[in-house]
């Protein structure tokens, strides 16, 4: 007898993953399926901000950003060890948009949501000043505002966590190969990665599988229904740091786009994004030679010390997968997030299609989401999310800052580097990972710089990690500046764990 869900959620993503920890805190069977890893794809391909998304006012998104910058608020609250405040110096480009236009914008950045954690936009005079010293002379002035930055594919993880612990059922490296509505519900044939095919039922399906989201329309029978679909690529590249000082700049272009230079991992500067249309594979979505240079003319336009080609380390792209709504800019194409509810005639088991989507706006998407399938599931659970801290996030009061000299103060042979990755990546649940340890070599043998068997081991058994790239690349980002013998070294321990991988 095949397995039975309330709910199949279709995708790994933030959408998907923050559906299922939803749904599940209502009290709903959930299973959620996942092709590759989590945050796979354009979850963790992401500018890694929470923000309202200054720029969206010139196109008159009031509800969006208004959602966005509310969202600020509860987010920081829910995961202060990956999310935290970050000042963006945006500088006055004396051909481009006036002072005035400028002020304007952020005082209404300023109230359209209220503020408990977040300062105020000011002006700025960048003489003389560390916020102007990486910037060509003639930027004399500009303006500061606060939003947040987040470590993308963590929240991802969290949310699945954190789903899982409510009841709901996560697998990864699972394809959703079809979907059959029956009279009661739907049929969905699952296909491991070996090949194996399994199959559940579900009284609802959310199909939250991003740039994949037609496609699963199209194995659910439903292609001559589904919503228009656009893909749009965003890509970023990575630079040593470029200033001294952890404030964001956010420079204008003459085509009306910007770009973030954004303080990343320590050592490096986190440049894009672009708005470029894509109609290929968005699994082999890559940056290409224009976007390298669009991004680098629009930086060098501000910095005193040019960037080259040179000076890329590293580089990545995402697909959005946004809503179509016709608009011949796709930098202009909505960013706000579309339901396609389908119940057939009226009666039949309910399929939900998302489309678009911000991941400053997730948790508020999966609200809506389950809005809409209770009645249908027959739910009465009320929401429930907003006040609910992710896991690791049960710091005293939200301060990360005292949470880290806690830690500090018990692991005091713990390497302040690892201390510290630790207290950012893993919040209070970084006390499960050697729970037992008392000196450094309690954590087993050291595979990479600061990377131990002990975290791999956490990492392969609490968060679905499989390979070295899902650790390296998406859980805790060491793969940035790490030298190839080492990145084989973490794939050879896996590989090592190959019968206890296939056994979970």
């Amino acid at each position: 007898m095949s397995e039975h869900y309330d709910l199949l959620v279709v995708g790994g993503g933030i959408n998907g993953a923050g559906i299922a920890r939803d749904a599940a805190g209502r009290g709903l069977s959930v299973l959620l399926v996942e092709q590759r890893d989590l945050a796979s794809a354009t979850s963790s391909s992401s500018t890694k901000l929470i923000h309202g998304g200054l720029r969206y006012l010139e196109h008159y998104e009031f509800r969006l950003v208004r959602e966005a910058l509310q969202e600020r608020e509860v987010l920081l609250a829910a995961a202060p060890h990956i999310i935290w405040p970050l000042t963006f110096v945006l500088p006055h480009h004396k051909g481009l948009r006036p002072k005035w236009m400028l002020r304007a914008g952020l005082f209404l950045y300023d109230h359209l949501a209220k503020r408990k954690r977040l300062p105020a936009s000011r002006a700025l005079s960048l003489n003389g000043t560390a916020e102007g010293k990486p910037l060509l002379n003639q930027f004399t002035s500009g303006f500061s505002y606060s939003d947040c930055w987040v470590d993308d594919a963590r929240l991802v993880v969290l949310n699945a966590l954190d789903a899982q612990a409510r009841g709901a059922v996560i697998k990864t490296r699972t394809r959703c190969a079809a979907l059959v509505r029956g009279t009661d519900g739907w049929t969905a044939t699952l296909q491991s990665e070996d090949g194996k095919e399994t199959s559940i039922s579900a009284k609802a399906v959310v199909n939250a599988a991003g740039p994949w989201v037609t496609e699963m329309v199209n194995r659910a029978g439903l292609g001559d229904k589904a919503a228009g679909l656009r893909l749009v690529k965003g890509s970023h590249f990575v630079v040593p740091r470029i200033h001294p000082h952890d404030h964001c700049y956010i420079f204008q272009n003459s085509d009306g786009r910007i770009a973030f230079a954004i303080p990343y991992q320590q050592d490096y500067t986190l440049i894009g994004t672009t708005d470029v249309p894509y109609d290929g594979d968005p699994a082999e979505v890559k940056i290409n030679d224009d976007e390298i240079d669009y991004l680098l003319d629009l930086v060098n336009g501000y910095l005193a010390t040019p960037l080259t080609r040179a000076d890329i380390v590293w580089d990545y792209a995402g697909v959005r997968p946004l809503y179509d709504d016709k608009n011949s800019n796709a930098s202009a194409v909505t960013r706000d997030y579309v339901f396609d509810l389908d119940t057939g005639d009226g009666d039949a088991p309910a399929i939900l299609s998302i489309y678009g989507g911000k991941i400053t706006t997730y948790r508020r998407l999966a609200e809506h989401a389950l809005q809409k399938l209770c009645p249908v599931l027959g739910n009465d659970a009320s929401d429930w999310t907003a006040t609910s801290v992710l896991p690791g996030g049960d710091m005293a009061d939200g301060n990360f800052d005292r949470f880290l000299s806690s830690v500090r103060t018990k692991f005091g042979w713990l390497p302040e580097q690892v201390a510290h990755r630790w207290a950012r990546c893993y919040g209070t649940r970084l006390f499960d990972i050697a729970p037992n340890a008392k000196a450094i070599g309690d954590l087993g043998a050291e595979v990479a710089p600061n990377l131990f068997e002990a975290e791999l081991r956490f990492l392969m058994t609490q968060e679905w990690a499989r390979s070295a790239e899902d650790v390296l690349w998406r859980r805790t980002k060491l793969g940035l500046g790490m030298e190839e013998s080492d990145i084989n070294a973490v794939r050879d321990w896996f590989a090592n764990r190959a019968d206890q991988l296939a056994a979970q």
